[in-house]
């Protein structure tokens, strides 16, 4: 099972900025800040962010996070709030019955490319 996960972000206040945006849908909120990392979640932190200056971003490098949500309103205001604050699209909010009938998700590429998920069964 899986405890926590990290992303590499090369300017630390604009991500924190972001996903501060991206992870209110969800119900996590930044519950440990440190000068180089900042661990998001709801009651211990699942998503990490650590500063990585050098890091060189690149589109589709294999990276990808995927996150529960709730319901599917909070799958698509996810979305909606990443695109607001400068995600790119990486696939709208829907079904995809090819991974499962009930499976409801949504893609975003955050400012470091990144790719995140969100992602809700619907039965």
């Amino acid at each position: 099972m899986i405890d926590h996960v990290s992303l590499g972000v090369r300017n630390l206040g604009a991500s924190i900025a972001f996903y501060d945006e991206v992870l209110a849908p969800l119900g996590y909120s930044k519950l440990i800040v440190h000068e180089r990392t900042i661990g998001y979640g709801k009651k211990y932190a699942e998503l990490w962010l650590n500063l990585r200056e050098e890091r060189v971003p690149e589109r589709d490098n294999g990276s990808h996070v995927c996150l529960r949500a709730r319901d599917r309103e909070a799958v698509d205001a996810l979305y909606v709030a990443a695109l607001n604050v400068g995600a790119a699209d990486a696939g709208a909010p829907g079904f995809r019955p090819e991974y499962d009938p009930s499976y409801y998700a949504a893609f975003i590429v955050d400012l470091d490319q990144n790719v995140v998920e969100v992602v809700t069964f619907v039965r």
